[in-house]
């Protein structure tokens, strides 16, 4: 009887091994005939292993080719285009930069700056392409940082010509922008970068990562420092710089009527004046005043705020600050409100996810009306209940 092979039909690395180079070769050959991204991506690799100069070479005529064209690209053929960019990326970071990190960081701001010419002619209704080019953000600006000085003004250069792009991408790089880039390509930007929106924006996101509150401040618009969202922001980093008056001023200035921000004091109460708030402001409202020694009025406005919006955050962050035992207390009285409170559905979700599962079920049972009119969570809940609590489970399946 022939012996049987232990050579695997299951395809992977070591299993492909076996048929040797020449066979795989030959494959490859008869793959790539009908697949140019498979094709271009052979001729990567080949490059690689010859050099890292015609590795750089065989990026840079592929990235001029894309930047020629003019055709439109369809839906059907975005796919092949984000994986034929990808591929590129990742010959760049990953096979050009460790062996050329000044020429791999140039050639990548090459490849970034294929970002207009393509959003214009790719259907993209899905922002498939977008996500490519914030994807690989971090590369570039870790690429940077590694690339020395004189290779860091190429990238200076690409922010001057394209704020508004770039604004978007330091924003998705995150904290792969440190302090000590951000700080090297604000001082490579001049006065006239900030004469534009997109510029403002720009610097102000490299303020925000040079970790400089003062030249982030003065890039805030009145108008903009008239949202609550924006003085609630404004406010924390002053707070974290200890700055305290200044972010209670700020606080408060989202209150003010103003033609600052009118925009936002707009939808005021005709009853009682008061402004349209958002959650954002009330947080840093109770930050500020718990740092001004305000301990009690703190406490209140989380109570409040819990009672209105049934919050669970707010709720811990309000029986965290209570002495021992009091807590218990309050929890319960936190309960008893959400069992009378009129939105049944915030109120089961509070207690479901605390979880408070036996004053769920009663909640259930005392408001079995409301509880057959709750939507697809409903199932969620009555199966996390059924055990224990049948007939609310019951009541919440119907």
């Amino acid at each position: 009887m022939a012996r049987q092979s232990r050579i695997s039909t299951r395809l992977s690395a070591a299993s492909l091994v076996h048929l040797g180079a020449p066979r795989l070769a030959d494959l490859l050959i008869e793959a790539g005939a009908g697949n140019a991204n498979l094709k271009r991506r052979l001729r990567l690799e080949l490059a690689a292993e010859a050099g890292h100069e015609l590795l750089a070479l065989e990026i840079d005529k592929r990235l001029s080719a894309l930047a020629a064209a003019r055709t439109r690209i369809s839906w059907r053929k975005r796919g092949e285009l984000i994986e034929d960019l990808e591929a590129h990326r990742k010959m760049i970071v990953e096979r050009l930069a460790p062996a050329a990190p000044a020429e791999a960081l140039a050639i990548l701001v090459r490849w970034f700056d294929l970002y207009p010419g393509l959003a214009a002619r790719v259907k993209d209704a899905k922002g498939e392409l977008v996500v490519v080019f914030e994807a690989a953000a971090p590369d570039l600006f870790i690429l940077a940082e590694t690339a020395g000085e004189p290779a860091a003004r190429e990238l200076a250069d690409a922010l001057r010509r394209r704020p508004l792009d770039y604004g978007r991408w330091i924003a998705a790089a995150g904290d792969t922008v440190g302090p000590d880039l951000a700080r090297r390509l604000l001082d490579s930007l001049d006065a006239s970068a900030r004469k534009t929106p997109a510029g403002r924006n720009l610097v102000r996101r490299l303020a925000d990562r040079a970790q400089d509150l003062d030249l982030w401040l003065s890039l805030v618009t009145p108008e903009q420092a008239g949202s609550p969202d924006v003085a609630a922001d404004i406010a924390r980093r002053l707070l974290a710089a200890g700055r305290l008056v200044e972010a209670r001023a700020a606080l408060e200035g989202a209150l003010a009527l103003s033609p600052a921000n009118r925009r936002w004091t707009f939808g005021r109460n005709p009853a009682d004046g008061a402004p349209r708030l958002t959650p954002a402001w009330e947080a840093a409202s109770i930050d500020v005043l718990d740092a001004e020694g305000r301990r009690q009025e703190a406490q209140d406005l989380r109570w409040n705020l819990f009672e209105r919006d049934l919050s669970a955050q707010v709720l811990r962050g309000y029986l965290a600050r209570l002495p021992d035992f009091d807590d218990v207390e309050a929890l319960d009285r936190a309960f008893a409100h959400a069992a009378a409170h009129p939105d049944f559905e915030a109120a089961m979700r509070l207690l479901m996810d605390w979880p408070a599962h036996r004053e769920a079920a009663s909640l259930v049972q005392a408001r079995p009306r409301e509880a057959r009119k709750v939507g697809p969570i409903a199932r969620d809940w009555a199966s996390r209940l059924a055990q224990r609590f049948p007939e609310a489970a019951d009541l919440l399946a119907d």
